[in-house]
């Protein structure tokens, strides 16, 4: 165990018999000292169980641990994913045209671009009627099979940016290899007008791969002898062989690398159903806000990070107070998948009992997450939030401006939100529910302790771009918590 470990370990033990109520009295100013902006993204840390001592132990921690230089080598791509001799260059995926990256003595910027390209051409072609099915009518259901990262982020991501999809065009995500998933898929689905995209690098994912068969069994039987395999379906992969024998015609092909991880491949050519939803202009837009927050990683100081302090309060909570598990709560009904999205990302990435030296870990690795969209979780669990024995920190996403204004609902969900952060923090002591009235024999039951931690993040509104910066935002974190925790996080052997 590291000095800033035991630093740490110290100065949590003198903290923990101090509640958020007096952290606050002793602070008038400590709402502005603890917010931060990151872009388009503004955070309020002020509802933690922190003071400036317990940043300052642990960017030291970060400092030890020497995050910056990881950060570093995985953004000029080092092979950091050391089980598997690979780079990890998902943020190679939203560098600007005219960047450069080499690596291995290959630019991957122009060979990003160069598939982008083709996939904007693709988009656009299935956007306006002109790509069309083997009868010859334009396709306008598109059926995106795939599972893991090649199912969770483009389907979290059409459902939040889908006030922004052509409309006329109906999205459907198939996964589960269960064969209700794709026969309630094909339910009313008109064979004649049905584009399939199958997302497998290899093209033998297994579940992928069934479904996949099923639906061109599916579309034979339909079809008869009209059925062109080439006229219905797309291919994300690196296969050519494999592809080619399913019958995709290459010009349908999009490819990408072995540096891509499947749980931060969205932006990859895995992508190309939301493209084909939201179009290329605002698909370049989510990129340029990926790109954004990957710039201000690097460029803002760690003490006034918002990306590092995120990554170090998990550590914080994880570690020293035996938090396990951390909730993410989107109030966006737009984001309900959310948190599903990052459960993959960040467990899938630091659920790891081993070091990157083969070695067992000797503390706690990553916290299980889970959320469900407000208020929905309201009427659910958040009565272990207040009033359970566990402690939960929580993240809180909302905009401040909403993409539907319909009467009083946005004002309605701000109240609730914020509602929530502060008595999540404050509590209700056992004498302020007397005094609101409740019997003294009730009033224990309606107690609520406080001290219960959370992040409040706001951001204008839910744009292609900001969600671009919240899917960095996590990525980054899951990076961090990797680093110091010292796992291998981008391999996924279990």
């Amino acid at each position: 165990m590291s000095k800033a470990w035991k630093k740490l370990d110290k100065h949590a033990k003198s903290i923990k018999r101090t509640t958020l109520r007096e952290l606050f009295a002793a602070d008038s100013n400590r709402v502005d000292k603890f917010t931060m902006q990151a872009v388009d993204l503004r955070f309020d840390f002020s509802k933690h169980l922190i003071n400036e001592k317990t940043l300052e132990l642990l960017q030291e921690l970060a400092t030890k641990q020497k995050v910056a230089d990881g950060v570093q080598a995985m953004l000029r791509g080092d092979k950091i994913n050391i089980t598997e001799n690979r780079s990890v260059l998902h943020t190679a995926l939203r560098l600007p045209k005219n960047a450069e990256l080499v690596v291995d003595g290959v630019d991957v910027v122009s060979q990003v671009h160069e598939v982008l390209e083709r996939m904007e051409a693709f988009a656009d072609a299935v956007r306006e009627g002109r790509f069309l099915g083997s009868t010859g009518k334009a396709i306008n259901t598109v059926i995106n099979i795939g599972i893991g990262g090649s199912d969770l982020g483009p389907v979290m991501a059409f459902e939040a940016l889908k006030a922004y999809s052509k409309r006329d065009l109906v999205f459907k995500f198939v996964s589960n290899v269960d064969g209700a998933d794709i026969h309630e898929a094909l339910i009313g689905v008109d064979p004649e007008t049905t584009l399939f995209i199958v997302a497998s690098k290899t093209f033998t994912t297994s579940e992928t791969m069934t479904n996949a068969n099923t639906a061109k069994q599916w579309m034979a039987e339909q079809l008869g002898d009209a059925f062109n395999p080439a006229a219905h379906f797309a291919a994300l992969s690196t296969n050519a062989q494999r592809v080619a024998e399913f019958g995709v015609d290459s010009a349908n092909v999009f490819g990408f690398w072995d540096w891509v991880g499947g749980r931060f491949s969205m932006e990859s050519a895995i992508g190309l159903s939301l493209m084909i939803a939201i179009g290329p202009e605002n698909y370049r837009s989510l990129l340029s806000g990926f790109n954004e927050m990957d710039e201000y990683l690097v460029s803002e100081p760690i003490e006034s990070n918002a990306i590092y302090t995120m990554a170090l309060l998990s550590i914080w909570y994880r570690n020293f107070w035996d938090a396990q598990t951390s909730a993410v709560l989107p109030y966006d009904n737009y984001l309900k998948r959310f948190p599903a999205y990052l459960q993959q990302m960040l467990m899938e990435s630091n659920g790891k009992s081993v070091r990157i030296d083969g070695k067992a870990v000797k503390h706690e690795t990553s916290p299980i997450y889970w959320g469900e969209p407000g208020t929905n979780g309201q009427h659910s669990f958040h009565q272990l939030l207040h009033q359970g024995t566990t402690l939960v920190p929580v993240d809180f996403l909302v905009a401040v401006n909403p993409i539907t204004s319909i009467g009083n609902h946005h004002d309605l969900l701000l109240a609730n939100v914020f509602a929530q952060a502060s008595v999540l923090a404050f509590g209700k002591t056992l004498d302020e529910v007397i005094a609101d009235g409740t019997a003294p024999e009730l009033a224990p039951h309606k107690v609520m302790p406080g001290s219960r931690p959370s992040t409040l993040i706001m951001y204008p509104q839910l744009t292609p771009s900001v969600l671009g910066q919240l899917i960095a935002l996590y990525e980054h974190i899951t990076l961090i918590q990797g680093l110091i925790w010292q796992v291998a996080s981008f391999d996924q052997w279990g």
